[in-house]
């Protein structure tokens, strides 16, 4: 029975903090029981009749409940004195100390905001950790700090698999799914994972979280897997406190929406009273680790003290309603048992409480001291890792001659070996090596399989390295990137795909928010290895309209430390492709490969058959640097910035002007638009006459932009300038499309501009 507490001071400390009230509350609730109380029971009795929790593993976590309350406590009274930079807390979710304690250090987890509970729980799994240390390290924002070093408040330990993220509205979903499915995965292709085979993936969220999209889109993947029968261990905890801010969940919504839903596996459990919910979070997880089935723990909770310091619950809440929420305290209900069960005195709760308190506040003094973050170079450093000697000798690796043979065909059926070829072909057959020489790779999304993809660019995998490596997925992009961050957590290294640049939108945020800032985050402890493979960009001969003809590159070029890369011809393409997994693979980074579907199936550049538009092959020990162009031409008289349809355009407009003009032009193909290589565009615009800039994208806010900027900024403003851009609309049907993105046309009227 939960404990009846009269919340005893409302009247006289109306107008105070509510923090505080909850702290005297609870000192109150302690001293003025007067209960019977059990014998005693030994560490590994039942702490109560009927409790599958024992003496032992009740008192450690009622430590853990202590620890994740009083650092609540320590947050609130320290803020104001900038000591603390971060207030949201944990108070009446300390209860999800159960999940912590019901499964392993070994299960990758991936937490709610309200997590003190857990984390001070997981702590005890290894020996030697301070969990009051390290978190009061990152509530101070100190360099220190073992999670992020002081990049954020986030709850992560490298050594307990917590993988740290800022994640609040759910987006963190999908990629704890895609962990579940890459652990058992990993065991189809024969991969060594770094955690015990029979793990699960922990994720955990509030319930007003789940009614975000991201969320549904996790659950309705995780559904569609367990539906076919594919194993998918995660366990899903939706700790339900009735309110997401100020908005309250109506009441028996969660269960209502969960609790029948096929292949999404059903639990409740009362995080509000150790010794009754304890039980009912073991089966949860027990049942996950047992059948591999995703999982859905509904774990009550409450929340007291407001969503933040900054959030005066008195102002939108009645008194009433607050005493209410602050009698349901899960600390008042385990101290009860506590007393009632014989296990501790009121002096000893007392005593563990101040005990706790002054832990809490004296780590927090002594990480005020320790040093932050204090110049650009220190934030920034985990972002984007680049080792540039270690990544070239890794692009150029070729150790797998002997395998490559059985998989094209024959020595006489090697790619270099055969006549030049299209943009597509080339990539298909550079995706071939790839696979050989990376035995944990894998390609995934919508009709890339057997169909080989919409544009048969992804041809002969499925039938070269089978169904394990080359598969499709349901059509929903946010599980496409969740699902290949998932497989870069336990070590593969995924190529997804998204079908065409449009739809990566949709899903923006699972790279923006999640794959790309988990180095920062983490302080780069953990990494999101991927190579994004995106069909992009226009010229589709008005074919598909916008969905089909995007090319709002902006979206990617904003994302910091993400790699975009956008070849225009095969050769290129292969070597860039090389590159791209070679920095995913050493330096863990996240690459958006750009494929210009125009130029897929381009054989020709001037005139009809002439076929120079053909490359051929670069043999595998070949690759290009990160942010190395390619020049065409050595003229000065007007040097062409471009990249993607832009330079087979700008190279025909280029004959046109030097036979108009009697100029000698230049055309630089950028090949890596982020990050852009000012030093080399700097280099190319030192000698020019004139400068025009060709950039298919948008105009406001295109990689044309970035461009002059370097040009600008590298003193080189005085050059006569000028861009030929889209318009900043969306791609009409048929013909039309073409009046909205540049034509040779408009390159040869900028460049009459610039002579005039």
């Amino acid at each position: 029975m939960f404990a009846t507490v009269p919340n005893p001071i409302p009247a006289r400390m109306k107008g105070l903090n509510r923090a505080e009230i909850c702290d005297v509350n609870f000192q109150e609730f302690v001293k003025g029981w007067d209960g019977a109380a059990q014998p005693k029971p030994a560490a590994h009795e039942a702490i109560l009749d009927g409790s599958a929790l024992d003496a032992q593993g009740f008192r450690e976590l009622f430590e853990s409940q202590l620890i994740s309350r009083h650092l609540d406590l320590m947050a609130r009274v320290l803020r104001v004195q900038n000591k603390v930079f971060y207030t949201i807390g944990s108070s009446g979710h300390e209860g999800n100390a159960m999940v912590a304690r019901a499964t392993r250090h070994t299960d990758p987890a991936f937490l709610h905001y309200r997590s003190g509970g857990f984390m001070a729980e997981r702590f005890r799994k290894l020996p030697g950790m301070d969990p009051i240390m390290d978190s009061a390290l990152s509530f101070a924002a100190s360099a220190e700090d073992p999670a992020s070093g002081g990049r954020h408040k986030v709850w992560g330990s490298k050594p307990l698999w917590v993988l740290p993220q800022t994640s609040t509205i759910a987006s963190h979903l999908p990629k704890a799914l895609g962990t579940a499915i890459a652990i058992e995965h990993a065991r189809r292709i024969g991969h060594a994972l770094p955690i015990p085979d029979d793990s699960i993936a922990i994720c955990s969220f509030g319930d007003a979280s789940s009614n975000h999209a991201t969320a549904q889109t996790a659950f309705n993947a995780a559904a569609w897997t367990a539906y076919q029968k594919l194993p998918a261990p995660v366990l899903y905890v939706c700790e339900d406190n009735g309110i997401g801010i100020s908005v309250k969940t109506p009441d028996g919504w969660v269960a209502r929406n969960y609790r029948d839903r096929a292949d999404l596996d059903y639990f409740y459990a009362d995080g509000l009273d150790l010794a009754n919910g304890y039980g009912q979070v073991q089966a949860a997880v027990e049942h996950c680790r047992r059948t591999r089935r995703p999982t859905f723990l509904h774990l009550r909770t409450t929340r007291i003290m407001g969503h933040a310091g900054t959030d005066f619950e008195i102002e939108w809440r009645s008194i009433d309603e607050l005493c209410r929420v602050e009698a349901s305290d899960p600390l008042l209900r385990s101290a009860q048992i506590a007393l009632e069960s014989g296990l501790m005195s009121k002096d000893e709760i007392l005593g563990l409480y101040e005990a706790t308190r002054k832990k809490c506040f004296d780590a927090a003094e002594d990480a005020d001291s320790r040093p932050r973050i204090t110049t650009l170079e220190e934030v920034m450093r985990p972002l984007a890792p680049y080792t540039p000697d270690k990544v070239k000798a890794e692009a150029e690796r070729f150790d797998y001659a002997d395998k490559r043979a059985e998989i094209f065909g024959g020595e006489a059926k090697l790619p270099e070996k055969q006549p030049a070829k299209h943009l597509a072909i080339q990539i298909g057959m550079a995706l071939h090596d790839l696979f050989i020489k990376y035995p944990e790779s894998m390609l995934f999304g919508e009709d890339v399989a057997q169909k080989g993809g919409v544009y048969t660019v992804t041809k002969g995998l499925h039938k070269a390295f089978g169904p394990k490596r080359i598969f499709n997925t349901l059509l929903d992009e946010t599980v496409i990137l969740g699902l290949a961050q998932g497989y870069a957590n336990m070590g593969m290294l995924p190529l997804p795909e998204i079908q065409y640049l449009a739809y990566f939108h949709n899903a923006c945020d699972q790279i923006r928010g999640e794959a790309a800032s988990l180095q920062f985050f983490s302080n780069g402890q953990y990494r999101n290895p991927m190579v994004m493979r995106v069909a992009s960009l226009g010229y589709q001969r008005g074919f598909g309209g916008h969905f089909h003809n995007d090319n709002s590159i902006t979206a990617l070029r904003d994302i910091p430390g993400l790699v975009v890369g956008c070849p225009s011809r095969g050769d290129d393409a292969a070597m860039m492709l090389r590159t791209m997994m070679a920095l995913a693979k050493v330096d863990g980074r996240v690459c958006a490969y750009l494929e210009p579907i125009a130029l897929y199936m381009t054989k020709d550049l001037y005139e009809a058959g002439d076929g120079l538009w053909l490359t051929e092959y670069p043999s595998p020990e070949k690759a290009m640097t990160l942010g190395e162009g390619r020049v065409y031409g050595e003229g000065d008289d007007l040097v062409v910035f471009t990249f993607g349809n832009g330079v087979p355009m700008s190279l025909r407009a280029a004959r046109a002007i030097e036979a108009k003009h009697g100029w000698k032009v230049r055309v630089v193909d950028l090949r890596w638009l982020a990050p852009l290589n000012d030093a080399f565009i700097r280099e190319q615009a030192a000698s020019a006459k004139r400068i025009l800039v060709v950039d298919e994208g948008r105009r406001s806010a295109g990689v044309g932009e970035g461009v002059i900027t370097a040009v600008v900024e590298g003193g080189f403003g005085a050059t006569p300038l000028r861009r030929v851009v889209g318009a900043d609309t969306f791609t009409p049907l048929a013909g039309a499309a073409f009046l909205v993105i540049p034509a040779d046309d408009d390159i040869i009227a900028a460049a009459d501009a610039l002579a005039g």
